[in-house]
């Protein structure tokens, strides 16, 4: 018998093969490894009607889409999670538990999650999140634990979490600059750009750079 996490699995790859505009039959076995069993598979998930496959390219159906879908959205609220209240694993932790959690929450521990999260749009990888009922319930978002920089007032001090930014290059800046998960702030200025201080050093970061840096307050 198939199991039913292995289904997830192939239902959450090509969702994100298409993040990346990607849809080759090729380019799913190979991100597989062509793994023994995986033709197999690819015949279970077919017959369930969760895929089509047609000139070597492979799609998710209605019935695909909504599972993968939900598959997705409780993968990167977990990350979410974790990068939250567990800041001190490694980031392949993080992911690799978030693979796990991902198979057993259930619609309403979800969607708990992603309320005390304020529903979160983007994954610590800057990914979106699926939105989920509870998103679309919501008259005003809850006010998260982690925010971004920018509402942060002046003189108080925050851990960062981490960083949205969909640039690498500017990731690599401010990761040089000691902006990393862990790092403990402390804003002086809010305009005409954001000056902090990350240890010894005071730095000024631009308002747009700001908003991608996402913290939570500490007590003075």
């Amino acid at each position: 018998m198939i199991n039913e996490d292995r289904i997830d699995e192939v239902l959450e790859t090509i969702w994100m093969m298409r993040e990346e505009k990607k849809s080759s039959l090729m380019d799913f076995k190979e991100s597989w490894g062509n793994e023994t069993g995986l033709d197999e598979l690819l015949e279970e998930v077919n017959h369930r009607n969760y895929i089509s496959i047609d000139n070597e390219s492979i799609h998710l159906t209605q019935g695909g889409e909504e599972r993968a879908r939900s598959i997705v959205r409780r993968h990167r609220l977990a990350e979410r999670l974790f990068s939250l209240v567990l800041v001190d694993l490694r980031e392949e932790q993080i992911e690799s538990t978030a693979c796990k959690i991902e198979h057993i929450l259930d619609p309403e521990v979800t969607d708990n999650i992603c309320t005390f999260l304020g529903h979160p749009p983007v994954c610590p990888h800057g990914k979106p999140i699926p939105s989920g009922p509870c998103c679309k319930k919501a008259k005003r978002p809850m006010k998260p634990l982690v925010i971004p920089l920018t509402d942060l007032g002046i003189g108080e001090k925050a851990k960062v979490i981490f960083l949205t930014s969909k640039y690498h290059a500017r990731l690599d800046q401010l990761t040089v600059m000691g902006l990393t998960p862990g790092s403990i702030i402390r804003l002086h200025q809010r305009y005409p750009s954001f000056v902090i201080e990350v240890g010894e050093t005071t730095l000024a970061i631009d308002s747009d750079i700001s908003s991608e840096i996402y913290v939570r307050r500490m007590q003075a």
